[in-house]
């Protein structure tokens, strides 16, 4: 439905994929906000967000999208096909939807989900994608994960079970290539939204 790219280049504050992780307790920090969100427009408290309660959102949100691109916003953000966009799916939904506005009218926008932490958590987000993609194509792929794995420690590099693993976890439907939102998910899934436990540590 859309890339992140590098549109021109910047400031980069991530020198390696261990200073992704160690911003895992941030990111999950930021993105608790969502919750109050997500129950606020789920409306009738099934625990899922249907199609029509998310036309209710974007418009609340002052959005403005054509049918055609809230129902491919709805599908590709419903992974596991159950009709209803679920609390982690809503994560994924709100920073694609970030990604989507102007600018110009990104401020009043993001207030209305949240506190300016979760903008700086969203800007911070596609700051990792965007260290991770090395070539600016606006995918990952397998070599790419594979420098963002060997760049802290150049000298050791990580087995390659580790990087297909990884890579894997990402690639969600299996074409060799990651998206922002199949990295949106990945990262939600690492960070642990839906648990109080500890962040989980994800070996390299």
């Amino acid at each position: 439905m859309m890339d992140v790219k590098r549109s021109a280049p910047g400031r980069n504050n991530f020198r390696s994929i261990n200073s992704i992780i160690m911003r895992f307790p941030q990111f999950k920090e930021g993105l608790k906000e969502i919750r109050g969100v997500f129950e606020q427009y789920d409306e009738d408290s099934n625990g899922t967000i249907d199609l029509e309660e998310l036309k209710k959102c974007l418009q609340k949100l002052q959005v403005e999208l054509t049918e055609q691109e809230i129902n491919d916003l709805f599908g590709s953000c419903d992974m596991d096909e159950i009709e209803g966009i679920q609390f982690n799916e809503f994560i994924v939904l709100l920073c694609l939807i970030y990604l989507l506005i102007d600018p110009a009218t990104s401020s009043n926008t993001t207030s209305k989900m949240g506190s300016p932490q979760l903008k700086a958590t969203f800007d911070t987000i596609i700051e990792a994608f965007l260290f991770l993609d090395k070539n600016g194509d606006g995918k990952l792929n397998k070599n790419d994960l594979v420098k963002a794995l060997n760049e802290d420690s150049p000298w050791e590099r990580s087995p390659a079970h580790i990087s297909r693993t990884r890579f894997e976890e990402m690639d969600w439907d299996r074409n060799g290539n990651v998206s922002f939102r199949e990295f949106l998910f990945s990262l939600v899934n690492w960070v642990g939204m839906d648990t109080d436990d500890e962040i989980p540590i994800i070996a390299c």
